[in-house]
């Protein structure tokens, strides 16, 4: 079988064992996503029906990869469903949603909808979301939401354990409330809802259950209990359930996964077959040597150990600098040298344990003028792009009140607070008539593009809506910075156009929730990007660079320390930063600064334990002013 060559014999099975539950243990750099995408197009060869596979991943980036790569292969012929656990969630609330009251297309809160709401809730309750984090809240929420547990649930187990908590189960119900108001979805319900119809209604489940004969999960050691739990009736009957995931890779425990669904396959799945890929396609072999020393220290884990055929490559450098500034400048410095010898500035990356970290980094690579990107910045939070996607959710349904507010705003057209108040209580007769008529004309666009809707292809009703609601005429009048941003408005029409092949609103309903549901790494796709990437250690994941600088190397900073009255997980933030390491290819560059400021506090800092990790004849030290003998502390 030709599609088989140049696999190894792990990869192999992992491709012909296409019955029963199967269980792969996939080290980083191990050609997880071929072994993937090449049995599924084995399974097809096979006779397998395409829309009868169901392949899972944790990010849209890695899902249009995935069915980029089965597009290559297949060519025209059909391809199976290709999503994340919330695009699944999706498509299986637009299939039965309806039976418990649920409309087909339906909007999806972001993020920032459930922060903006959970905010709202605060404020009515007259609690400052200074005092009380609404990041933080729906942080909980969604946590307890991804464990199943309802607002309920939550109040009878910690209410009374501490003020945050009794905060916690009152925004709780409220925050639902304004979701349901809206005719919304948040985040979560994407997945637990999906899971009550399977649980709870029998004829539904039974329906579900004949979806998909083949059922395919990457990242599975991320996966929290629900979507374990969806996985499992998705894959019920025929049994041919296949797991990918990495024990080592686990770091997002915080968010709710559970690393028991990986460990406990085997007992969940009596008959299931473990498979392990431990050879390293992507690093040279001082890299794997240093992924392999670092994450053996673990206990709680499957015994993996990674070999590769790559040369030795370059040693690791570790650079110990003054203070945080003059860190970021031998990044930057550094970062410079090697775009000058030759190396693509996209395959540079520049990692580090928290966001505040990036500020001091950024000035360092503006200062030596080097093209960068932040990921967290994202394209679709600029207000701009913000106000067209509430037109175009506007015009499916006028009756979203938060849409509403913000699309009357964008552009300004004389419609004031106390105006909008009046519409919004439903005291429209206390309109003036200068009042009516400004309305009367906002609301004959929103019927004008609720009708184009149903007839323009998503691309094309982009193109509408930026010009019928006056946002392209507004920025037309302004300066560059404003025709900036009217291309990043029209920039969303790009983004549409992959939906242009379905009808009408279901077209534009699906590009809305690509929209809701983008994550970070879909800006290293995104318009206008380009340069080395600047990202946290947990924004990496599952990504790979020629050059990687882990920055921050420094004890409470990473490892990071616990929250007041709580313990630090070790294991996790040693496999934290296995995931930083293995993201290298050619050379790992890693930094620590001797003082950083904090709060604007000074704190000598310790190199941090984890560096200790890795044998010193791995690591040799880059030459500078910043050294002052700190090298004898590793000795």
């Amino acid at each position: 079988m030709q599609h088989l060559q140049g696999l190894n014999d792990a990869q192999k099975e992992a491709v012909l064992t296409t019955s029963g539950p199967v269980s792969v243990l996939a080290g980083a750099g191990s050609g997880k996503t071929r072994v993937l995408t090449t049995r599924i197009y084995h399974l097809i060869k096979e006779g397998v029906p395409a829309d009868r596979i169901l392949a899972v991943t944790f990010t849209n980036k890695a899902a249009r990869e995935m069915r980029e790569r089965l597009t290559h292969r297949l060519g025209d012929g059909p391809l199976p469903f290709v999503a994340t656990f919330h695009g699944l969630g999706r498509e299986l609330l637009q299939r039965y949603g309806t039976r418990i009251g649920i409309p087909k297309y339906f909007t999806i809160f972001d993020r920032d909808d459930s922060k903006a709401a959970i905010r709202q809730v605060l404020k009515e309750m007259d609690i400052d979301p200074k005092e009380m984090n609404p990041n933080f809240v729906l942080s909980r929420i969604s946590k307890e939401k991804g464990e199943g547990s309802t607002p309920a649930e939550f109040r009878d187990k910690y209410a009374q354990k501490s003020f945050q908590s009794r905060v916690i189960a009152e925004v709780w119900p409220r925050y639902e409330a304004i979701v349901r108001k809206e005719k919304a979805l948040d985040f979560d319900d994407l997945i637990s809802l999906p899971v009550s119809l399977l649980r709870d209604h029998e004829d539904i489940r039974r329906e579900a259950e004949q979806l998909y004969s083949h059922v395919h999960v990457d990242e599975f050691q991320d996966t929290n209990g629900l979507q374990g739990k969806l996985a499992g009736y998705l894959s019920a009957v025929h049994n041919n359930l296949f797991v990918v995931g990495d024990i080592d890779q686990t770091i997002y425990t915080w968010r709710g996964a559970t690393i028991e669904n990986l460990l406990g396959f085997e007992e969940k799945y009596a008959d299931a077959k473990t498979i392990v890929l431990a050879h390293n396609y992507r690093s040279t072999k001082t890299i794997v040597a240093a992924g392999n020393q670092i994450i053996e220290k673990n206990q709680n884990r499957k015994d993996k150990h990674a070999v590769t055929d790559n040369p030795d490559g370059e040693p690791i450098r570790l650079h110990v600098a003054r203070n945080a500034e003059s860190e970021a400048r031998w990044v930057a410095r550094e970062t410079k040298k090697a775009v000058l010898a030759g190396t693509a500035p996209e395959e540079i990356a520049v990692l580090f344990r928290t966001n505040f970290q990036s500020r001091a980094l950024e000035e360092a690579f503006l200062s030596e003028n080097i093209p960068y990107k932040v990921l967290g910045t994202r394209f679709l939070d600029r207000k701009e792009v913000k106000d067209v996607l509430a037109w175009v959710r506007l015009a499916l349904d006028s009756e979203r009140e938060v849409d509403r507010v913000r699309a009357v705003q964008s552009p300004t057209r004389g419609i004031g607070k106390v105006t909008l108040g009046k519409l919004i209580d439903g005291r429209r007769d206390e309109l003036k008539p200068a009042e009516r008529t400004k309305v009367a004309a906002f609301e004959a666009i929103v019927t004008e593009l609720n009708e184009l809707s149903k007839i323009a292809i998503p691309s094309e009703f982009v193109k509408l809506v930026i010009e019928k609601s006056g946002i392209a005429s507004a920025l037309q009048k302004g300066g560059e910075e404003d025709m900036e941003r009217l291309e990043n408005a029209k920039e969303l029409a790009t983004l549409a156009s992959r939906y242009d092949g379905m009808p009408g609103e279901e077209g534009i309903s699906a590009f809305l929730a690509e929209s809701a549901l983008a994550g970070d790494q879909d800006e290293l796709d995104a318009p206008g990007k380009s340069g080395a990437t600047l990202m946290t250690v947990h924004a990496a994941k599952g990504l790979e660079f020629d050059t990687v600088f882990v920055t921050g190397m420094e004890e409470g900073l990473f490892p990071h320390e616990a929250r007041e009255g709580e313990k630090r997980d070790e294991e996790e933030e040693r496999r934290l930063f296995y995931v930083a390491v293995t993201r290298a290819k050619r050379r790992l560059n890693l930094s620590l600064a001797t003082v950083r400021r904090i709060y604007g506090t000074d704190f000598a800092s310790e190199p941090s334990s984890f560096i200790r990790d890795i044998d010193e004849g791995l690591i040799t030290f880059s030459e500078g002013e910043d050294l002052y003998g700190e090298r004898t502390i590793y000795i």
